[in-house]
């Protein structure tokens, strides 16, 4: 009897990867367009900052509430209903400008998108074997900053004051239908939810527990409100794309150097150093004026000192975690990510109205302060893994992505909550 050869792991869930590459550029562009029209149109730093933090607090409350709408319809009907809802969001904004309105838009956008990432990050989990998975997701996250630069480029096609912007953000979500409802592939099976004890993660790894929160202060106010300084001090909505994109392929490019280092040293005194970059290099930029080159090569390292630091705060909670614990610990820690970065930009634009655009960076680097202390204690009350005790560095695992649908680790798990019948 002849064997049909299995496809590869990429080609059997380019479908699932192009989805995600519609989804996220979308999401990009509103990204780097949003603060910068919400300060053409007269948005104090605050209200700017407060629509970063309304999308993350939209993205928590989809954290908790969409995986039940997933049990109850399924995952393509989910899919499709959150793109419509997303895609009519970025439709609001040109047509109500009023800050107000924005925030709620925010905050419905991160709904779905917690929904969506959610979807797509649970077909790849089912798609995966225990030996792809690796591959898969990392894979996905490549995917992830690749067009997310894309996206954040696009900002430079139009004048931001045009409503053309928008309909591109819009039909890139739409477009992210398509790959899904088309795809030949299974559904994955059942959703499951999971517990959130963060006192549990933080008896099982104070470090990882607390950096996880900090992290998401920091990169929360990143996202939010970077866009918005980049334009401001560059005085050109070009140069800001080109600065963000900077820093994200600069993130990008240091994920794994840094993972594979943290294999073979203290984990915690990796997330030290990326720290202490990340905070000399934004006082570093505060000093400058935007000058192209010099200023992007600062906004490369900055990323690359704040970006890689989830992955290798999570790396650490998982290295006293038993494979069991997985699925709870992944939605967990992607849960107190979000609450971090929903209290970051609000934190950070009143840092930015007591001291202008460059308050963004001292808001900064308090937070890689406050960092660099408690992983400090914590390095003199707790000695570190022995380097044949730690899981390898995998962004399969370590990535901010969650692995609730991962059916081998629920099977192991014995903290699920509920699983359909």
């Amino acid at each position: 009897m002849q064997t049909i050869a299995r496809p590869a792991p990429i080609l059997a869930a380019l479908s699932i990867l192009l989805s995600v590459a519609f989804l996220i550029m979308g999401n990009g562009l509103q990204l780097m367009l949003l603060p910068i029209r919400g300060g053409i149109e007269g948005f104090s730093s605050f209200q700017i900052g407060l629509l970063g933090s309304g999308y993350f607090f939209g993205f928590v409350l989809g954290c908790a509430f969409t995986p039940r709408m997933i049990m109850g319809v399924g995952h393509i009907r989910t899919f499709a209903a959150l793109v419509a809802i997303a895609s009519a969001a970025a439709l609001g904004y040109p047509m109500a400008l009023d800050a107000i309105i924005w925030i709620v838009l925010r905050m419905i956008t991160g709904f779905c998108l917690a929904g969506l990432y959610l979807v797509v990050e649970s077909w790849l989990n089912d798609q995966a074997t225990n030996e792809t998975r690796g591959l898969l997701i990392s894979t996905y996250v490549t995917v992830n900053f690749t067009v997310i630069t894309l996206g954040q480029m696009m900002v430079t096609l139009f004048q931001p004051t045009s409503f053309v912007l928008f309909s591109i953000a819009s039909v890139l979500v739409s477009l992210a239908a398509v790959p899904i409802v088309m795809t030949r592939s299974s559904q994955p099976p059942p959703i499951t939810v999971v517990r959130f004890r963060p006192m549990r993660m933080f008896r099982l790894s104070p470090t990882g527990t607390v950096s996880i929160f900090l992290i998401g202060l920091a990169t929360g106010s990143f996202w939010s409100l970077a866009p918005s300084y980049a334009s401001t001090v560059s005085g050109s909505v070009g140069d800001a794309a080109l600065f963000m994109s900077a820093a994200v392929l600069g993130g990008a490019f240091a994920q794994l150097p840094a993972g594979k280092i943290s294999d073979r040293v203290d984990r915690r005194k990796v997330l030290i150093a990326l720290a202490a970059g990340c905070a000399v290099v934004g006082v570093a930029l505060a000093l400058t004026s935007g000058t192209p080159y010099y200023w992007l090569g600062l906004g490369a390292a900055f990323g690359a000192g704040l970006l890689p630091s989830y992955a290798i705060a999570a790396a650490h909670v998982f290295d006293f975690a038993d494979r069991s614990d997985y699925v709870e610990i992944s939605a967990g820690l992607l849960l107190l990510n979000g609450m971090g970065s929903t209290i970051g930009p609000m934190l950070s634009s009143v840092s930015i109205e007591i001291w202008g655009q460059q308050g963004f960076f001292v808001a900064n680097a308090a937070i890689q302060i406050a960092l660099i202390g408690f992983v400090g204690f914590r390095l003199s009350q707790r000695e570190g893994l022995p380097v044949d005790e730690k899981q390898n560095f995998d962004l399969g695992t370590s990535a901010a992505v969650s692995v609730v649908g991962d059916e081998g680790a629920v099977q192991l798990s014995d903290l699920v909550v509920q699983e359909p019948t």
